[in-house]
């Protein structure tokens, strides 16, 4: 199979074109702005791996891409526009929802087989206490913009494919880390950053210990999403995809220890509230029936070959 991977030089997108040449497929990746080939990546280029600079709001940059390339699924990353505080909030949405039909409208037009939407852990914002299952109600209402347009993503992408046929996936994705993340969001890559380079990324009692998350490594993420794209048997529309479990960060605190052992992290002590306890996770057992997908790394070992790589590597 060839598979178009939109925002494919971003974190997720880079690992996710890995494990498609990793199964045996050919990639073609795309970049607006930035461009990045890591080592595991850059010798694939002009090879079975082919890139394209795209601008994912543009309906003709989008159909001539397929055009050029006989696509067979796309895996739609990207994330359009820079922001909604960069941005107003009808350009914004423009932007959002233009991007989504193009790819859509693309795909249906030059007979794309299914189309893998990024959505995110966010859009059960609201929803309470976990475990949370792709089965359970969402509210109406979203405080930012990435979960109200996520969540509108994933009605849009049901109601197209209701109508036009085009094999369309929502996918919730958790909360991601590992080699490339840079952003420094989440204190997980902030603590193996600490570990293994030093600084002062996680202030004195900034944290609860108590608190967790669904953190899920990111080649597990990767070969989850080549996962969805691949297989025959999907019976869902909208798949979680996560670690399967909540890891708090006092757990996350002692998996540091591994790199170094006298490192120690000033955590509170409890948590925030009842919605980031033990409960705070996504299940995975949809994906897991329909594809057979089971989480290669722990938080242990995800943590090793983090560490490993930022050891070798500027990101």
């Amino acid at each position: 199979m060839k598979i178009l991977i939109t925002g494919g030089t971003g974190f997720i997108g880079l690992h996710t074109a890995r494990a498609f040449l990793d199964a045996g497929h050919e990639v073609v990746s795309t970049q607006f702005r930035v461009r990045r080939d890591p080592p595991f990546i850059k010798n694939e280029l002009g090879g079975r791996m082919q890139r394209e600079v795209l601008d994912i709001t543009s309906p003709y940059g989008v159909s001539d891409v397929l055009r050029k390339h006989k696509i067979d699924g796309i895996v739609h990353l990207a994330v359009p526009g820079v922001g909604a505080s960069a941005l107003s909030a009808s350009e914004d949405y423009r932007t959002n929802m233009l991007s989504l039909l193009n790819v859509f409208d693309a795909a249906l037009t030059f007979g794309v087989q299914r189309v893998v939407v990024a959505s995110s852990v966010v859009v059960y914002e609201g929803t309470g206490k976990g475990p949370h299952a792709e089965t359970l109600p969402l509210p109406v209402r979203s405080t930012n913009a990435t979960t109200a347009y996520k969540k509108a993503w994933e009605i849009l992408g049901a109601h197209f494919a209701d109508r036009s046929k085009l094999d369309i996936v929502s996918v919730r994705i958790g909360y991601i880390y590992g080699p490339l993340y840079h952003s420094m969001y989440n204190i997980l890559a902030r603590m193996v950053h600490t570990a293994v380079r030093g600084g002062d990324l996680v202030k004195a009692n900034e944290a609860f210990g108590g608190d967790s998350f669904d953190y899920c490594y990111v080649k597990d993420c990767a070969a989850a999403l080549a996962l969805l794209q691949t297989s025959t048997g999907l019976k869902d529309r909208v798949y979680n995809i996560g670690a399967g479990r909540a890891t708090s960060v006092a757990e996350i605190a002692d998996a540091v220890k591994q790199i170094k052992p006298d490192l120690q992290f000033a955590l509170k002590d409890g948590r925030r509230d009842d919605l980031h306890g033990p409960e705070n996770y996504m299940t995975i057992d949809a994906i897991a029936r329909d594809t057979g997908y089971k989480p290669k790394f722990d938080i242990r070992s995800a943590i090793v070959d983090y560490a490993e790589w930022l050891r070798s590597n500027d990101v």
